[in-house]
């Protein structure tokens, strides 16, 4: 335990040298676009020495920026990195339309399109004090992103299956096809039974993803080489999550082919049942947490089941 003190307060220093490093880099360049925008939309226009100044500046702040990636060591967890890399890549990105719109907007004039990409840029350096310091607060933001995902598809489809016989049915009538008359638009009584089961399945997963963030919440820990491999374990299998999800739901619509939806459904319970396995092989499952999973690896279970049940004529 005492060996580990001098670790963590290793990591601390470096977390705290790393966040002012790039509180600074994105603050700098968020002033350099600033800057860049005033220098071509008034009179004088700026000398060519000037220019030189000003185009070297800017693209400091950008190698400063990029730097700040690069500087991550990657022992630090390959989900912070990817938060990071992303944030970096925005305001860079940023930084070259701004340049672009300068180039072909007129001379001493401030466009719109300017006043909004440089806007951008400024947008793009502020997200970067939201991020995560550690692997722990990375992967619970993933986490968070793809429960919302699938609380949305969940709600779209019960919203789908209530609302009448018919899926389609917000959907206008088009002038040259006439009248939605067609039964490939409507569920049929055996549809709806399969789709029962398939519900469950959506809404384990989205009980699958409040869990596992609640116990990323609650016990992760980004202290040693091995914590962090867990969390980055778990958000790559838990990043399947809501993409499976989604085909499903899709398949879900009439006219509804048996074998892609009994398909899509074992996907995803595949998934399902992996991110589960990782969660309680991992620091974030003490003795306390292993109740949940195993009832959601059982609901799964039982889910899947019935879909097969249900589609054994098409095999």
């Amino acid at each position: 335990m005492e060996a580990r003190e001098p670790l963590r307060d290793l990591r601390g220093a470096l977390r705290a040298v790393l966040d002012r490093i790039r509180g600074q880099a994105f603050k700098v360049t968020s002033q350099e676009a600033t800057k860049l925008s005033l220098a071509f939309s008034r009179s004088p226009l700026t000398s060519a020495e000037d220019c030189q100044k000003l185009s070297e500046d800017v693209q400091n702040a950008i190698l400063a920026v990029a730097t700040v990636y690069y500087w991550l060591p990657k022992g630090q967890g390959t989900t912070l990195r990817k938060m990071v890399r992303d944030a970096t890549t925005e305001v860079v990105e940023g930084m070259i339309q701004l340049i672009e719109t300068i180039l072909s907007s007129p001379l001493e004039s401030l466009s719109q399109e300017q006043l909004i990409s440089t806007a951008g840029v400024w947008e793009a350096c502020e997200q970067v004090a939201s991020l995560p310091r550690d692997n722990q607060a990375a992967v619970a933001a993933a986490l968070a992103a793809c429960l919302g995902v699938v609380k949305d598809a969940v709600k779209e489809m019960e919203r789908a299956l209530v609302e009448g016989q018919d899926p389609y049915s917000d959907i206008l009538e088009d002038e040259e096809l006439g009248f939605r008359g067609n039964r490939d638009t409507y569920w049929s009584e055996a549809d709806r039974r399969l789709l029962s089961s398939c519900m469950g399945l959506m809404k384990a997963s989205k009980a699958c993803l409040k869990k596992i963030l609640g116990a990323v919440r609650a016990y992760g820990k980004a202290d040693s080489a091995e914590q962090i491999t867990q969390l980055d374990d778990l958000a790559d299998i838990a990043h399947q999550i809501s993409p499976s999800v989604d085909e499903l739901a899709l398949s879900m619509y009439p006219p509804v082919n048996q074998l892609a939806v009994r398909l899509n459904a074992a996907k995803l319970a595949s998934v399902l049942k992996k991110v589960l396995e990782i969660t309680k092989s991992s620091h974030m499952c003490p003795p306390s947490e292993e109740g949940w999973v195993q009832f959601l690896a059982g609901a799964v279970d039982h889910n899947m089941n019935k879909i097969k049940n249900l589609t054994q004529g098409q095999l």
